[in-house]
């Protein structure tokens, strides 16, 4: 009779579309098999409010895999329900609940969580777009790290990383890149259990930063800052929660405008104040500390994204070239 290999039991924890990217890695591996999914409760969304299930839900229940959604783990039959499923590994990917002693105790295994940053580096919330945001060098990077889950946030001792460069993304498209890598590379750590060649790194507490929950506020564009620096801001918070700034153009009515990624001009900046916006029939640019700043898709208040021309054409028809007005962040 032929050696049956034995197959991992996993209870996976996550709740937004990168989580399910993850999950949807893990289900794919051979040595493992999904006992159950853990995912936060229905919430309300959109116009109507209508409960909507998450992304690893919906994903979940396509597999056909149990889908536990506790509030949380305060109740000691939340704990139990996990314990029963007897789980080897517990793999966890922006689940957004703190795990207590109890359910990082229960798996046979460390438990692992997937991280978008370098840990110790941008701990926390918001590493994919705090990263974009404040590393604005053209060789900066940024990536995945697997680490087993303790009881202080994202400071557990990691097991592996990967790196990808920041440049040419935005929040958006990093997310989607990081996800896809950490599916990947939680593989291949699940692999080195199995093989009994799993080893960690402690973090270094001294490097440790923290990477706070993105707000509205996040998206305000300061001109005074260098070009690098709003251009980094712009794409860390596209298409969340958006790059806006408020334009006061000459003898128009003042614009709330979402903006998409521009481009960093070198052209001379001549002795203008950051902010200052300028229509060369060509380009909507706006100075800042340092260079121009010309901007790509703009989205008026309650209109579709469009580009700097049409905005121009439509909203503000300046006669001819010059000087329009200039730019601020909003109240």
């Amino acid at each position: 009779m032929a050696e049956t290999k034995e197959r991992f039991r996993i209870v996976f924890m996550g709740t937004p579309e990168l989580a399910a990217t993850v999950l949807r890695a893990v289900a794919g591996w051979p040595s493992g098999r999904l006992a159950a999914v853990y995912t936060q409760p229905d919430r309300p969304a959109g116009r109507g409010h209508k409960l909507t299930p998450s992304p690893v839900k919906v994903l979940a229940q396509s597999l056909g895999v149990p889908v536990e959604q506790p509030l949380n783990f305060r109740e000691e039959a939340a704990c139990r329900t996990l314990a029963d499923y007897r789980p080897d590994f517990l793999l966890v990917a922006a689940y957004g609940l703190l795990l207590p002693r109890a359910v990082i105790e229960t798996p046979r295994f460390p438990p692992l969580n997937v991280h978008t940053s370098l840990l110790p580096r941008y701990r926390g919330a918001a590493p994919i777009q705090r990263a974009l945001m404040e590393n604005w060098d053209a060789n900066a990077q940024t990536g995945v790290s697997i680490m087993e889950i303790v009881q202080a946030l994202d400071a557990g001792p990691v097991y592996a990383q990967e790196a990808l460069p920041l440049a040419g993304h935005t929040g958006g498209t990093l997310h989607d890149a990081l996800a896809d890598m950490g599916g990947r590379l939680l593989l291949s750590v699940l692999d080195q259990f199995v093989a009994g060649t799993a080893r960690a790194t402690p973090q270094d507490e001294s490097l440790a930063t923290y990477a706070a929950k993105l707000s509205k506020a996040d998206g305000h564009v300061d001109w005074n800052a260098p070009a690098a620096a709003v251009d980094a801001r712009i794409r860390a918070v596209t298409p969340w929660p958006g790059a806006r700034s408020l334009f006061h153009f000459d003898g128009r009515e003042d614009q709330l405008l979402q903006l998409g990624p521009g481009t960093i001009l070198r052209d001379p900046l001549p002795r203008v104040l950051p902010g200052s916006v300028f229509w060369d029939g060509a380009t909507l640019r706006v100075a800042c500390a340092d260079a121009w700043y010309a901007l790509g898709t703009l989205r008026p208040r309650g209109k579709k994204d469009m580009e700097a021309r049409a905005f121009v054409n439509g909203f503000v028809r300046p006669e001819g070239k010059g000087l329009c007005g200039r730019a601020e962040p909003p109240a």
